[in-house]
């Protein structure tokens, strides 16, 4: 049935909903914490660089795909069969976890054989991690179908939340964790229990979409062949990358996916939904893409103070955690995609800011500007794809999100690192010289081309020659990372002028308003 105004949302449902987005968080800030300390996994298991973001990286990809893939299905099995499935994926990733430490115990040689039992623990994390929002998304667009951008921005606010509790835990465990690396594993089991409890004996509701009488094959209309293929694309690049697929498996994959959903569907999709899917692509690499390379800036001078780099990613998400709970109220005023409009503004300040700040303070004020920035962007963003394509259901809902952090990582963050390097090699090759860069760089390839990119084992080799040289190198890099994100600027300005297209259009329809999924005609 239709929820309606008088219905009362069921809330013990909706803050399950919360904590159960709370433990995807403490799962992340905890493997950051577990791969990127030398004293931790690193030392534990003998990783080395490449191995530990591996690790990292295999915890991410499955995230994305489980949201996309779980989507077509969740309304025939059910959210509460979803939400059981994301507890069964926590529960075996520690038992993996503790299998590792148990065999390195047993043999400090059997690394590959705990290595590979971290990797695969950390893909089934990932695809439990996907599984909560694939699930979280369309029963609180259910439940508060009169107010989705307010709501999904509450529940999104749970993200940052977990952020800033499970980072100040790791860091309140410090020589613990050290001295047992298996005490932050049992840190995810906090919120993955509470939420289970609160939501093993809930009702879940019926989706909108189903309860409308939306048919699966008007669900999938929704998203259609043009949807159908950027999420292929993405899905497919991801796959080959991770398996080393060659060219042919990889485009006959997605050909078959594409052609299949097509012949199937047999739409291209709404208009709104594929721009907002292509417009995800510079929104996640605005918020996801850019913070590296942020907390890269910050980590020096936090140092100099005597303070963890981690304190940044806290205070950052903390501004994110409290403006989300206000974010109804904005969004009433200026409406959801003025919210957008004037977040990709902010953010272009904050990054404008950011390339040239150099004080600790200043570093900070900047930081919390684009922190504003980029607070509203993902929650606001799912309310609008909620309210235009209701009919889309789980699918459109969550495969935009899914479309976003597969774009980070397959081109967001190339594309990002690709800028980096050449501000480095004109900076380089301006204060330097273009034979001191020559001297120091590599060519490589990525999804866009080749790059030049400067080889830290080449400068440390120059060092050894020539120290005066390579500190200028050096200097001149730090310098460079900073500066490229005045280019990195023009992810949110592109945001900003499709967002400002979008205004006008519903402007000239009369301006914005949410689909009701069960008026006569409704799209």
């Amino acid at each position: 049935m239709n929820q309606t105004n008088t219905t009362k949302p069921n809330m013990t449902l909706f803050w399950g909903c919360f904590i159960a987005l709370i433990t995807t968080a403490f799962s992340f800030i905890t493997r950051a914490f577990l791969v990127n300390d030398p004293n931790l996994w690193p030392k534990a298991f003998g990783l080395d660089g490449v191995q530990a973001q591996q690790l990292f990286g295999a915890g991410i990809w499955p995230f994305a795909i489980s949201i996309i893939a779980f989507s077509l299905i969740i309304d025939r099995v059910g959210y509460k069969t979803a939400m059981w499935f994301s507890f069964i994926c926590y529960t075996a990733y520690a038992l993996l976890a503790f299998k590792a430490h148990t065999v390195i115990a047993a043999d400090p040689n059997a690394k590959q054989q705990a290595y590979n039992l971290l990797y695969w623990g950390s893909i089934i994390l990932g695809l439990g991690n996907g599984t909560v929002e694939a699930y979280i998304n369309p029963v609180v667009a259910t439940i508060f179908n009169k107010d989705k951008t307010k709501w999904f921005n509450i529940l999104h606010a749970g993200w940052p939340g977990g952020l800033v509790i499970g980072g100040m835990i790791t860091l309140a465990l410090g020589e613990k964790a050290h001295s047992d690396w298996r005490v932050l594993i049992y840190v995810i089991a906090i919120p993955a229990v509470i939420s289970l409890v609160m939501l093993a004996r809930a009702k879940f509701p019926v989706n909108e979409r189903v309860a409308s009488g939306t048919t699966y094959r008007q669900m999938l209309a929704e998203f259609g062949v043009l949807g159908a293929a950027i999420a292929g694309y993405f899905i497919t690049s991801q796959l080959a990358q991770v398996f080393n697929w060659s060219p042919a498996i990889q485009w006959g994959l997605f050909a078959i996916i594409v052609i299949s959903f097509g012949a199937y569907c047999r739409s291209l999709g709404r208009g709104i939904l594929i721009l907002l899917c292509l417009v995800m692509i510079p929104l996640a690499t605005t918020e996801l893409g850019t913070d590296g390379a942020i907390s890269g800036i910050m980590e020096k001078p936090m140092k100099a103070i005597g303070a963890n780099g981690l304190w940044v990613l806290i205070y950052t998400s903390a501004i994110m955690m409290v403006l989300r709970f206000f974010a109804g109220s904005i969004a009433h005023r200026l409406s959801p995609l003025g919210l957008l409009a004037a977040s990709a503004a902010l953010a272009v300040v904050g990054l404008l800011l950011l390339s040239t700040a150099s004080s600790l303070a200043m570093i900070f004020i900047a930081a919390t500007v684009y922190g504003f920035g980029k607070t509203f962007f993902w929650p606001t963003t799912l309310g609008v794809v909620s309210e235009q394509t209701p009919k889309g259901g789980a699918l459109t809902l969550n495969a935009i999100g899914g479309i976003g952090m597969l774009a980070v990582g397959i081109l967001g963050g190339p594309v990002i690192g690709a800028i980096t390097e050449k501000t480095a090699q004109t900076a380089i090759e301006k204060n330097v010289s273009a034979e001191a860069y020559q001297k120091v760089s590599k060519e490589g390839k990525y999804i866009l081309g080749s790059y030049n990119a400067i080889d830290a084992d080449k400068v440390a080799e120059l060092s050894k020659t020539d120290k005066d040289t390579a500190e200028k190198i050096t200097s001149a890099r730090e310098g460079a990372n900073q500066g490229a994100l005045a280019k990195i600027a023009i992810f949110p300005a592109f945001m900003l002028v499709c967002y400002i297209a979008l205004i006008l259009y519903f402007k000239a329809r009369g301006g914005y308003k949410a689909v009701d999924i069960h008026a006569s005609g409704s799209h």
